[in-house]
């Protein structure tokens, strides 16, 4: 069932409209588990358009195994997916930075206190158990499957997170959360909520999209929401902060790749190059380094590190 979550009006007697799909059961028993994906938030991230078509065919295919609500917002910064930009055009706002947003707010502030509503609680549907906001990455960054969590919610949402058939679990010291998110907003009054990044702007990745999907369903049966068949997925590697490395070129010109995205990179290997395109100069050899594995500080801080199946 569609429908409209958000509407405001624009000028030259034009409407903005934030909508879902709500997919149920035939028979609605009042007992059944919620599920929220949401895309959007971003108008140059595509990925999650694909990934929120897939969920509604597969479901469509086979509706008599739904046994749950799936609540599906494609676009919830609908202007900025119609002007392909990061931020609502006009006021150039960062949507990622609004929430909770308030009803009394500008546009993009009115929209995200709507949709910080209708996934805690609507008239006709429980609360939310677990939100997955969808995104694509940026123009500049090309990143595998992963999900991305704070640390201080680690219990609550790898449970989920290790069954989305993502290639990663990426887990970040709570002080780097992004304040003003819909993950962190939604976390904090008691959703589980992560984040899905994979590709680049612009791009759709099939690939990468149909291995979200099946983890979704995977997740969906893990909730009691889906009674049908789901693909096997796989386990991904869970990456503390201090496990990952950050390579800054210390020269300026063109980064030539020599290695691809999942390729293994052991110490010595060529990463790739810094040219100058003026010159036809190499400016940089970008050399893959030994990692030294610093002392463990979640260990220290009491954190428990487990293995989730």
């Amino acid at each position: 069932m569609i429908e409209t979550i958000a509407r405001v009006n624009l000028m030259v007697n034009e409407v903005l409209k934030i909508k879902k799909n709500r997919l149920t059961p035939d028979v609605l028993t009042g007992n059944e588990n919620r599920l929220a994906l949401v895309s959007g938030i971003y108008g140059d991230e595509l990925q999650g358009q694909y990934v929120c078509y897939e969920v509604i065919r597969r479901v469509k295919e086979d509706y008599s195994s739904l046994t749950g609500i799936v609540d599906i917002y494609p676009f919830i910064n609908p202007m900025a997916l119609e002007a392909k930009t990061r931020v609502i055009p006009g006021p150039e706002l960062d949507m990622n930075e609004l929430f909770p947003g308030a009803k009394s707010g500008a546009i993009g502030e009115y929209a995200a206190s709507c949709l910080i509503d209708d996934i805690i609680s609507s008239e006709d549907g429980p609360k939310t158990q677990f939100c997955l906001d969808i995104h694509g990455s940026d123009l500049y960054l090309k990143e595998i499957l992963q999900i991305r969590m704070n640390d201080d919610a680690v219990d609550d949402i790898m449970p989920y997170a290790t069954k989305l058939n993502t290639d990663m679990v990426w887990v970040h010291p709570s002080s780097q959360v992004k304040r003003g998110s819909l993950v962190y907003e939604l976390n904090k009054r008691g959703v589980i909520s992560c984040v899905t990044e994979s590709t680049t702007a612009y791009k759709i990745d099939q690939n990468y999209g149909n291995k979200l999907v099946d983890g979704i369903f995977a997740v969906m049966k893990h909730m009691g929401i889906w009674k049908g068949e789901v693909n096997e997925i796989r386990h991904p590697r869970i990456a503390y902060d201090n496990q990952v490395t950050y390579i800054n070129s210390e020269s300026s010109g063109i980064f030539i790749p020599n290695v691809d995205i999942h390729d293994r990179v052991e110490a010595g290997m060529l990463i790739g190059t810094v040219v100058n395109v003026l010159t036809g100069t190499v400016e940089q050899k970008v050399i893959a380094q030994k990692y030294q594995a610093a002392i463990d500080e979640y260990a220290v801080r009491g954190i428990q590190l487990r293995v989730y199946s």
